[in-house]
């Protein structure tokens, strides 16, 4: 049976980390390790982590004497696997019943997919938790490595539940260590890297749980559209800079991400423009940065891609 390491990080996510580990425990997994990085908390994460150690022997702890950063523990965590598959699942998130199994079952049945991805609920703490026990077991859909980072370049803001991505061991250390000059869009970089490297598994099934609350790492990107765009064009320069070098096409895919980036820019400057904000000339000025024609001619092409009924951008 194919082997599965789930690395949780945990920093401060005490009252998380149970929920979140035994979400994974509850999986119909047989070789499955959990290895938890606590980066030095101070509340009751440790003794948490424990607990669930001496409760089952699935469970591993890392514990940090002093806080290394996030991606001190991603990365460790990538240099611990050795199971088959690994997925870095944040301690305040949830995995649906059966949703590693399932892709795990694809990813055997397809051995050049590189990684899997679906979608997740968001659940403000405040809320009753979602109920996942009837998630739905939609089919996968395989596309190749190529047409991914084509997607993301034509629409990068297009969301991606980062935290349920299962990875093939041996793609995730070809492609290497998160990039901490990359603090909040670590995760769509690391995406396209690994799309260099193999097929790519989606299913519009719900894979978990996201928790929104103020301390989530992606809490002000989702606040900030400013923040949103600047981080998304530091992942893709990024990403051009060094392994997406390598694509045959890397030029044109630069420049249909930039031109992407700059029609979304140039939008959010107009409605902040609308609203008499100021802050809309610091998007006019992205936007003209990463394509000084729309200084004349405004990308209307975005505002045909833009599905009204939903509010979201569709590819």
């Amino acid at each position: 049976m194919p082997s599965v390491d789930i690395v949780v990080p945990c920093y401060q996510h005490g009252r998380f980390l149970r929920d979140c580990v035994e979400s994974v425990l509850s999986q119909d997994v047989e070789q499955l390790r959990v290895i938890i990085i606590d980066n030095a908390s101070t509340d009751d994460s440790v003794s948490v982590a424990h607990d669930l150690a001496r409760e089952d022997a699935r469970v591993e702890i890392v514990a940090h004497p002093r806080n290394l950063g996030s991606h001190a523990s991603f990365n460790e965590g990538i240099d611990l696997a050795s199971a088959d598959y690994v997925m870095v699942l944040c301690a305040d998130d949830i995995l649906s019943p059966g949703s590693l199994r399932r892709a795990v079952t694809i990813m055997e049945q397809h051995p050049e997919v590189a990684f899997t991805h679906g979608t997740d609920v968001h659940w403000r703490t405040h809320e009753p938790l979602p109920d996942l026990s009837t998630a739905d077991n939609s089919s996968w859909h395989i596309q190749s490595g190529h047409d991914f980072l084509l997607d993301r370049c034509r629409a990068p803001e297009l969301y991606l539940a980062f935290g349920m991505v299962l990875v093939r061991t041996s793609a995730q250390k070809a492609a290497g260590y998160y990039r901490p000059a990359l603090p909040h869009s670590d995760d769509f970089e690391m995406l396209l890297r690994l799309a260099c490297l193999g097929a790519v598994a989606f299913t519009p099934a719900v894979l978990g749980i996201k928790r929104i609350h103020g301390e989530n790492r992606s809490q002000e990107a989702l606040a900030a559209r400013w923040l949103t765009i600047t981080r998304l064009h530091a992942a893709l320069e990024s990403f051009f800079g060094h392994e997406g070098k390598r694509l045959h096409d890397w030029p044109r895919l630069r420049l249909l991400a930039q031109r992407s980036l700059c029609e979304r820019a140039y939008w959010c400057g107009v409605k902040e423009l609308v609203r008499g904000r100021k802050d809309a000339f610091s998007f006019f000025k992205l936007a003209f940065q990463l394509d000084p024609r729309v200084a004349l001619i405004p990308p209307l092409g975005y505002l045909a891609r833009f599905d009204w009924s939903a509010m979201s951008f569709r590819n």
